[in-house]
């Protein structure tokens, strides 16, 4: 294995004098550069990537931190890390994945090991405990997601409460009177998630804009819940449903089989859920897309540009894209 003492033995210089060419903390002569170049080439240097990593102070490694909740889909959470370690390799930078509920001191414990240069946070809070504590690591970083108070932060997010009310919109534009909205469980909400609170937020204040009825049922993602509640939304004539809960969108879909009612014939069906979730189910459902990919991209980018210096705080709220499908008609009767 060729040394760094190999190769200042060739190109006749000290070995310190390579390690300034290869850390570029000092200035060489052109000439003295190129020869210490010529022999690296020659002999197959390659340098030990701790040592490049010390010499720089720079690791090329993110960290995601997405906590794997059960009451949160993790096929959808996995598309944003897919988007994330791809983006992240255009970059010439690996990710290291977090996903247990640690905190604050999760932070605080990969920013004392010196592992990585900066943070994406994903599952971000309204009042999210993790953030004051990233202004005291002072590893840049971006979040997936918006806090209620977004002050000194870069953030990308979908906008959540536009989704809402796009739903809500399509479904009355249909001639939908009476809705219903099958959100997420109550422990997302207990919790402060800002993607579900602000959807929660749109579609209420929609359907009060437009003049509809809209009950919000929280659901947990069984069978026994979702067929409780399609019974429920059924009894009391509800024609149009919003679904925010990925996971439990193909069981409300099969539910209102088993009730004999036709999609959309009988209930139409809107979602807020990835299109490659929504054109599985049968029928395809019309949705707003959760576009995890450009988020994730855009993540990426932004805390890059803050690792080279940039000093950008803004947030990127992705308008709602919603697609029409088989799920969704006018209403009858």
């Amino acid at each position: 294995m060729v040394t760094l003492a190999d190769v200042a033995q060739h190109a006749g210089v000290s070995q310190s004098t390579v390690s300034y060419v290869l850390s570029g903390k000092r200035t060489i002569s052109p000439a003295t550069r190129r020869r210490v170049e010529r022999s690296i080439r020659t002999l197959g240097y390659r340098p030990h990537a701790g040592a490049r990593a010390l010499a720089s102070r720079r690791t090329s490694v993110l960290a995601l931190v997405t906590p794997l909740r059960p009451d949160l889909s993790t096929p959808v959470a996995m598309e944003f890390v897919i988007a994330v370690v791809t983006a992240a390799r255009r970059h010439a930078h690996d990710v290291l994945l977090l996903t247990n509920d640690e905190g604050p001191e999760g932070l605080r414990r990969v920013a004392g090991t010196a592992l990585v240069d900066g943070f994406v946070l994903m599952d971000v809070q309204l009042r999210d405990e993790r953030i004051p504590v990233l202004g005291e690591l002072g590893h840049p970083a971006v979040l997936i997601g918006v806090p209620e108070d977004t002050s000194g932060l870069t953030c990308v997010d979908l906008d959540f409460r536009s989704a809402g009310a796009r739903c809500v919109d399509h479904l009355a534009d249909l001639g939908h009177r009476r809705l219903a909205f099958i959100s997420h469980a109550e422990e997302v909400y207990r919790r402060g998630s800002g993607f579900a609170t602000r959807t929660l937020a749109g579609v209420h204040a929609q359907a009060a804009a437009r003049g509809v009825e809209c009950e919000e049922l929280r659901c947990s993602v069984t069978r026994e819940h979702v067929d409780a509640l399609v019974a429920h939304v059924l009894a009391r004539g509800v024609t149009g449903l919003v679904v925010h809960n990925e996971a439990a969108l193909p069981m409300v879909l099969d539910a209102l089989r088993a009730a004999g009612r036709g999609v959309p014939e009988d209930v139409s069906v809107v979602a807020i859920a990835p299109d490659d979730i929504a054109e599985l189910t049968t029928p395809a459902v019309s949705a707003v897309d959760l576009p995890a990919e450009d988020m994730g991209r855009r993540a990426v980018d932004l805390l890059m540009a803050k690792l080279a210096g940039a000093e950008e705080l803004s947030t990127t709220l992705l308008a709602p894209r919603l697609v029409v499908r088989g799920s969704s008609g006018p209403a009858t009767g």
